[in-house]
C-alpha cells in the first residue's frame, strides 16, 4: 500500500489559483498536476470556506482559538497544582504549631 502523498500549503494555493485565476478547469487543472481532481475539487471548498486565513495549516499549526484554549488548559494545571502545593504546606504547618 502506497503512503498518503502530502502537499504543502504553497502547492495547493497554487493548484487553486489555476482554477480561480486562471480559468483553468478542475480537471484540466488536476491532470496537469497529476492529482485527483475530486482533491482539488476539496481544496478549492477549503479554501472557500476559509474566513480567517486558516486554510490548509498542516500538521500541529493551531488556529489562534485553538492556541488559546491551550494556553489556559496549561495555565489551568499549573495554578491547580499550586493551590495543591499550598493545602499540603498549610497541613504540614498546622501539624507542626500543635
Amino acid at each position: 500500500m502506497a503512503a498518503k502523498k502530502q502537499y504543502i500549503k504553497e502547492s495547493k494555493l497554487d493548484a487553486i489559483s489555476l482554477v480561480l485565476d486562471q480559468g483553468y478547469t478542475v480537471s484540466e487543472a488536476a491532470r496537469s498536476l497529476e492529482i485527483n481532481a475530486n482533491m482539488l475539487r476539496r481544496w478549492i471548498k477549503e479554501y472557500h470556506a476559509d474566513d480567517d486565513g486558516q486554510a490548509f495549516r498542516g500538521n500541529g499549526k493551531l488556529t489562534p482559538e485553538q492556541e488559546e484554549i491551550r494556553r489556559l488548559k496549561l495555565e489551568n494545571k499549573r495554578l491547580k497544582l499550586e493551590k495543591q502545593i499550598l493545602k499540603e504546606a498549610t497541613v504540614f504547618f498546622t501539624k507542626e504549631t500543635k
